[in-house]
């Protein structure tokens, strides 16, 4: 069973970024294969139950960051800023852990690709 994880840092205050909600799709499903949220040390752990005919194709991992910015105070509700960061992947291996870190600021993020 493939695993997605991930560590998203806030890059203004330098703390972990709690609370995010985080969603996986398969591409061109609108049906979520989860919905959770990075826990106190800005942490995702999510075993994801695919059979053998799903792993074909294409992931994408939404980490609905809108909210935690307005709610963090870095920014009020009219400011600019990144709503959405969505990382697409796939996952062909059935015992494979796909980690995703991010580091994240209002108006930008940088990732890279881990394990």
């Amino acid at each position: 069973m493939p695993v997605i994880s991930s560590h998203i840092l806030n890059s203004v205050s330098g703390t972990h970024a709690r609370g995010i909600t985080v969603v996986l799709y398969r591409q061109g499903d609108p049906t979520p294969l989860f919905r959770s949220q990075t826990d106190e040390e800005g942490r995702l752990l999510e075993d994801v139950d695919l059979n053998d005919r799903d792993r074909a194709g294409y992931y994408e991992l939404v980490f609905e960051t809108g909210a935690y910015w307005e709610a963090s105070g870095h920014v009020s509700s009219d400011a600019r800023f990144i709503k959405q960061v969505v990382l697409r992947f796939e996952m062909t291996r059935s015992g494979g852990t796909y980690h995703h870190p991010i580091i994240l600021s209002p108006n930008g993020y940088s990732t890279w690709i881990s394990g």
